[in-house]
């Protein structure tokens, strides 16, 4: 009776608020895309960028998109939706181009990603993994946290952040579970996957196998510099960060998502029977374990191997799905299980970032914000252009971010002088760790699938984390990096 008049009560707010700010949506488009003409940007070099049209177009859809994902006024996948279909009806991109996005290798990417996180989850690997981490760990939840937190860490230093998300989401199901609280909201679990969103990032920018934004700004840098970058050097100085960030946003998620309970009592013997009532490991268990491990597997040689780096990523991990009905650990039945909101949010997200990019509109934007700071000191110009990555990404995808910023910011680097690693380091880091938007990173995607947090909620969060982020990042170009032995000044 008292949830019934609390639902009746609370239902009238919750309908304004997402009525109104439905319409801010929609304001937002309308006076962007309606507004008189935008003044040019003027690079460097004084070459002049016209924001035309289809570019103003583009910045108004992405204003609607951001603001209906960030207070959820449709369900995320339904506002992707919108995001291909303004671009039509608007004709700010042909829809051959505009939903083509929608199944970009990335997106299929994401997808298998989520079906090993199902086959670890069907096969009964993610019980067997999460009792036997706990028995490690013991029954204080800080330590649980902290397990959780470094085990997610570790394993993006060998494979795609996105694929330890998918691997480790149904881990963390399995400890929530013996939380006691059923599928209740708490701030453990708000703690539990908000931190695995935030730590899969971290752990990301250390190696190049932790997402493919590694390979493509050395490849920008190698253009524009002239110089090289080895793997083994980006994990040097990458890994200091990485790992500060790690141990960092464990205090924070202790600090803001303090556990209810402190501890879990009998968890470890609960563990201990679970585990044992598992059993003897399984045959599915046992051919789950080879298919996902022969794919890190060649994902990893791919990056080392120069006979296999033409070799795509997405057909690698892609036939582990196929593989995985045609040994019969997968069925029909189960592609029904798959969150497609999910998929579609990454499917909008890869669309709206391909808009930006390809009307020029990114450009536009990365050109007027790095301008600002082209004559200010040389630390404040890294920093401005360790921010405008950090939005950015957290809009597009975090390639493109580092596509549209890197070159600009490198060309104006030698008139500060400021060391050319230092602005391809920078912008690594940052747009490694998009903590506000849902769509900045698939591993924020896949954490919110937990219910236990909103989309407001994590952007509300995801602020003062960023700002521990740019804090981090500036104590590396000032003092970790140059002790490190990485010239920060000079040509």
């Amino acid at each position: 009776m008292t949830e019934n008049l609390e639902y009746r009560i609370n239902r009238p707010s919750l309908e304004f608020k997402r009525l109104l700010f439905l319409f801010l949506g929609v304001l937002l488009f309308v006076v962007i895309y309606f507004s008189p003409p935008w003044s040019n940007a003027i690079d460097p070099a004084g070459k002049h960028f016209v924001l035309n049209n289809q570019a103003k177009g583009a910045l108004a859809v992405a204003a609607l998109g951001a603001t209906w994902w960030v207070f959820e006024v449709v369900p995320i996948g339904i506002t992707s939706l919108a995001i291909g279909v303004l671009q039509v009806l608007f004709f700010i991109r042909p829809a051959r181009s505009a939903f083509t996005d929608f199944m970009d290798p990335s997106v299929m990417f994401i997808f298998a990603s989520i079906v090993i996180g199902m086959v670890f989850t069907k096969t009964g690997l993610t019980k067997r993994l999460a009792y036997k981490m706990l028995l490690l760990v013991g029954e204080k939840t800080s330590r649980i946290y902290l397990g959780c937190f470094v085990l997610t860490a570790a394993l993006t230093h060998i494979m795609a952040h996105t694929a330890v998300a998918a691997t480790i989401f149904p881990l963390l199901l399995s400890i929530y579970g013996l939380y006691g609280e059923g599928d209740k909201s708490t701030r453990f679990g708000k703690g539990l996957f908000i931190g695995m969103a935030y730590i899969a990032g971290a752990g990301s920018i250390i190696t190049l196998l932790g997402a493919a934004r590694g390979a493509v700004a050395i490849g920008f840098f190698n253009n524009i510099s002239g110089k090289t970058v080895s793997f083994f050097e980006l994990s040097y100085y990458m890994f200091p960060i990485g790992w500060m960030m790690v141990f960092i946003l464990w205090v924070f998620v202790l600090i803001f998502f303090r556990p209810e309970k402190n501890t879990i009592p009998g968890l470890k013997e609960q563990a201990r029977q679970l585990n044992t009532q598992l059993g003897p490991i399984s045959r599915n268990e046992v051919v789950a374990l080879v298919i996902v491990s022969a794919c890190i597997l060649a994902l990893c040689l791919r990056s080392v191997v120069p006979v296999l780096q033409p070799l795509d990523k997405t057909a690698v991990i892609l036939t582990s799905t196929i593989l995985f009905f045609i040994t019969g650990i997968l069925d029909i039945d189960d592609l029904e299980e798959i969150p497609w909101n999910i998929i579609l949010l990454f499917a909008g997200a890869m669309s709206i970032g391909f808009c930006l990019w390809e009307t020029g509109a990114a450009k536009w934007l990365a050109i007027k914000w790095l301008m600002i700071f082209h004559r200010n000191n040389w630390f404040i110009f890294i920093m401005g252009m360790a921010f405008f990555v950090m939005i950015m990404t957290n809009f597009i995808m975090n390639v493109a971010a580092i596509a549209i910023s890197l070159p600009v910011a490198l060309v104006i680097a030698p008139y500060l002088g400021v060391r050319p690693e230092v602005i391809l380091f920078v912008s690594l880091a940052t747009a490694g760790m998009p903590f506000v938007l849902l769509v900045g990173a698939a591993p924020n995607a896949i954490a919110y699938e937990s219910k236990q947090f909103t989309t407001a909620e994590f952007f509300l969060y995801g602020i003062p984390a960023s700002a521990i982020m740019l804090i981090v990042v500036g104590l590396a170009v000032l003092f970790i990096w140059p002790f490190m032995g990485m010239p920060v000044n000079g040509s």
